[in-house]
C-alpha cells in the first residue's frame, strides 16, 4: 500500500564548532511538484542540487524549504587597497606637514581612517565539507516529509476504500433490485389497462409498453462501468506511482455514471441508492485532492 498524502513536514540539524545548520521543509497539496527555497543568498549556486534532491522522491504537491546556516564557510573575505589613492593621501599629508610645520609623524591609525583606501569584497564561497553536511540534512528533512505523508496517505486509503465497499454494495444492490421494478412497473401498467377497458387487456401492448419502460429504466450498463470503475480505482491504491491524478478522473467517472442512474430512477428505492452513492463520492472526491 503505496498511497502517500500530498501534507506532511520534515526538520533536520546539524551543528559543529564551525557552523550551524537547520532544514524544515512542508508539503501542501498542488496539482503538480512545485519547490520553492529560501535560504541565504551565499547558497543560491546549490538550489538546483537541493530541488533534485527533494524531486527524487516528491512527485506532487508544493514543497516549501526554509535553510539557516549560521558560522563559517559561507563567504570569504579579501582585503583590496588602492594604492594610487593611497600614495595621493600621502603626498597630500605631507605637504600639509610642510605647509604647516607640523611635527608628528604619520601614523598607521591615520592611514587606516583614509576613506575608499580600503575595500573588503566579499565572495560567496561554500566548502565541501558545509555543502555535503546541507545535503545530508536536505536528504534527512525530505525523509521525515515522506514518513508523514505515508502515514496519513495510509489513513486516506482506509478512508476511501471504505466508501469505496459502500458504493460496491449499494451498486450490488440495485444490480438485484433493478428487474424488480420493471416486473413491478408491468403489474401496475397491467392493473391500471384492466381498470379502464375490464378484464380483457390488449396483450401485445402491455408487454410492449413494458419493453418501452425497461429500455428507459435499464441501469446495467451503468452499473458495470461503476464496477469497473472501481476495480481500476483499488488497483491504482496498490500502485508504487503518483495517483492523484487517475484517482481524480475515475471519481469523476464515477460520478458521471451515478448521475445517469438518478436521471432514469422512477423508483424512491433506486433514489435513495444514489443519494447515497453520490454522498461516498463527495467524501472520495475530497480525499483524492490529497494524494500525490
Amino acid at each position: 500500500m503505496m498511497v502517500k498524502s500530498m501534507t506532511g513536514f520534515g526538520r533536520a540539524e546539524t551543528s559543529t564548532d564551525s557552523y550551524w545548520i537547520l532544514v524544515e521543509m512542508k508539503s501542501v497539496n498542488h496539482r503538480f511538484c512545485e519547490i520553492n527555497i529560501r535560504m541565504p543568498k551565499q547558497l543560491l549556486s546549490l538550489e538546483d542540487k537541493i530541488k533534485k534532491a527533494i524531486s527524487a522522491f516528491i512527485k506532487r504537491g508544493r514543497v516549501e524549504v526554509f535553510i539557516t546556516i549560521e558560522g563559517q564557510g559561507l563567504a570569504k573575505k579579501e582585503v583590496t587597497v588602492d594604492w594610487n589613492l593611497l600614495s595621493e593621501y600621502i603626498q597630500s599629508l605631507k605637504q600639509v606637514k610642510d605647509r604647516f610645520q607640523i611635527s608628528s609623524s604619520i601614523q598607521i591609525n591615520d592611514i587606516l581612517q583614509l576613506e575608499n583606501v580600503f575595500t573588503v569584497i566579499e565572495e560567496a564561497y561554500i566548502q565541501d565539507e558545509l555543502e555535503d553536511a546541507l545535503l545530508n540534512n536536505v536528504h534527512i528533512a525530505t525523509e521525515q516529509l515522506l514518513s508523514m505523508r505515508t502515514i496519513e496517505g495510509a489513513q486516506l486509503q482506509k478512508d476511501i476504500l471504505d466508501h469505496v465497499s459502500r458504493i460496491e454494495k449499494t451498486a450490488h444492490e440495485l444490480h438485484t433490485y433493478a428487474p424488480i421494478v420493471v416486473e413491478a412497473y408491468r403489474l401496475r401498467l397491467e392493473k391500471k389497462m384492466k381498470d379502464f377497458v375490464g378484464t380483457i387487456i390488449d396483450e401485445q401492448r402491455l408487454i410492449s409498453e413494458a419493453a418501452i419502460f425497461s429500455d428507459k429504466a435499464d441501469i446495467n450498463e451503468e452499473l458495470k462501468r461503476i464496477h469497473s470503475h472501481i476495480v481500476q480505482f483499488t488497483n491504482s491504491l496498490e500502485s508504487m506511482d503518483a495517483i492523484g491524478r487517475k484517482l481524480d478522473f475515475l471519481v469523476q467517472e464515477l460520478n458521471r455514471e451515478v448521475n445517469t442512474i438518478g436521471s432514469k430512477a422512477n423508483d424512491a428505492k433506486i433514489a435513495n441508492s444514489v443519494v447515497e452513492m453520490k454522498a461516498c463520492i463527495e467524501k472520495i472526491k475530497e480525499q483524492v485532492q490529497n494524494i500525490e
